[in-house]
């Protein structure tokens, strides 16, 4: 066997060995390496407690709720989802005016003015605006209607009146 020459070890510096740590030295650098990692990051609860800080600063006496979403409460039970189910509402009428009847609606239209100015217009010759064109045959064609609802027509009138004429000359004619 070969035993190692002590000259080649001598030769040359000696390396000091680094010293060994203790079981207590390992566990107490263990202990600063975890407090140090436990202070990183934000502190727990931050929403609850920037938000107070954040109301404090504003002066603001009601405090913001920092969840997002709805805040409206949700039903849970069977029974109170179907007392709580919104009504169908009934569409309200356009216009501003109580509903009227057709008889006093048919009145109204007759005696407005801006129309009866239109076709006073009309009937000189003028030529109307597109938009006043529209709101007129618009009036026109809703007094039709109306005067069909209620059996009435323009021809009624005037047919009774030539018949009566008729009749009145065929009796002066000759008796027929």
């Amino acid at each position: 066997m070969k035993q190692p020459s002590s000259s080649v070890r001598g030769k040359g510096p000696a390396k000091a060995k680094a010293r060994r740590k203790t079981r207590e030295e390992l566990n107490q650098e263990a202990r600063d390496r975890k407090r140090d990692k436990k202070h990183r990051g934000l502190a727990p609860g931050s929403r609850a407690t920037g938000a107070d800080a954040s109301g404090k600063s504003s002066g603001q006496s009601k405090q913001k709720d920092p969840r997002i979403g709805s805040k409206k409460p949700i039903p849970l039970g069977v029974s109170d989802a179907q007392d709580t189910r919104p009504q169908k509402h009934q569409p309200q009428p356009k216009s501003e005016k109580p509903m009227l009847s057709p008889q006093e609606e048919l009145d109204m239209l007759e005696n407005d003015e801006r129309l009866d100015a239109l076709l006073e217009r009309l009937e000189e010759g003028e030529i109307l605006s597109a938009e006043d064109q529209a709101w007129v045959d618009s009036r026109l064609d809703r007094i039709d209607e109306l005067m069909q609802q209620l059996g009435l027509s323009y021809d009624d009138d005037e047919d009774e009146e030539e018949e009566q004429q008729e009749d009145m000359m065929r009796l002066l004619k000759g008796g027929n």
